[in-house]
């Protein structure tokens, strides 16, 4: 899965953060190897893909500089996280959503949210993402603190609009009820919510009818009414049993 812009967004990501490393990591050492965390202090070394992972997905607080330490990660886990080397997704939370990014010196936040969206432009286009698309979707928006830039280009097509369809199908149970379907958000998750809802009442319904898709087609309508009218609507009378 490449594109022009994919393979430049991972070739700035490789030449902005090569050679970074976290110099006095200790890691956790209940949970980590010494040799484990000695691969953070030390660059321009090739990382295990097994602890590359773990790492990626550890919690903040077993780091001594956690953002250092995706400093010195994101060269190679930014490449395996595009070629399906970072399964399952499902796990924990991508160190990206926990360190304060946007707050490192400008080439670098750049570079993180440029490759942020280059990835999640292509799966837009792989009707075979190698990840499910509604947990891509949850990491990158969980990386970005919000869902707005990914919704703004979700353009309608063939693939698009089948992506669409199954994250709608996996999202409007919790929608419906005024709930949040992310399971990953450590900030900003309420406007996310709201952001979504609003975003599929307007825009998913017509590219759910096209897909031959009318039950979830009206349900996402209903997302833009009150939650007692939505409740109410007649639409329910009629509804097959969601999941």
């Amino acid at each position: 899965m490449t594109s022009p812009a994919l393979d430049a967004a991972l070739a700035d990501i490789e030449t902005v953060f090569n050679g970074f490393s976290s110099p006095t990591e200790q890691a956790c050492g209940l949970c980590h190897l010494p040799e484990e965390a000695a691969y953070l202090r030390t660059p321009y070394t090739r990382i295990p893909a097994d602890v590359l992972r773990m790492y990626t997905f550890e919690v903040s607080g077993h780091f001594d500089d956690h953002a250092a330490a995706m400093r010195r990660l994101l060269p190679q886990g930014a490449r395996a996280l595009v070629m399906g080397e970072m399964e399952p997704l499902g796990l924990g939370f991508h160190g990206l959503a926990m360190v304060d990014w946007r707050t490192w010196p400008a080439e670098q936040s750049a570079a993180v949210e440029a490759f942020v969206l280059a990835w999640w432009g292509e799966v837009l286009t792989t009707p075979k993402p190698p990840y499910w698309i509604v947990e891509i979707f949850e990491l990158c928006a969980s990386i970005l603190r919000s869902v707005t830039p990914l919704l703004d280009r979700w353009h309608a097509s063939p693939v698009a609009d089948g992506h669409l369809a199954e994250c709608v199908d996996w999202w409007l149970g919790k929608l419906l009820v005024d709930d949040s379907p992310f399971h990953w958000f450590l900030y900003g998750e309420e406007a996310a919510v709201v952001d979504l809802r609003t975003w599929l009442s307007r825009h998913a319904p017509d590219r759910l009818l096209a897909r031959g898709e009318p039950h979830l087609a009206i349900r996402a309508e209903l997302l833009g009414l009150p939650y007692d009218d939505r409740w109410a609507h007649p639409y329910w009378a009629s509804a097959p049993v969601i999941n």
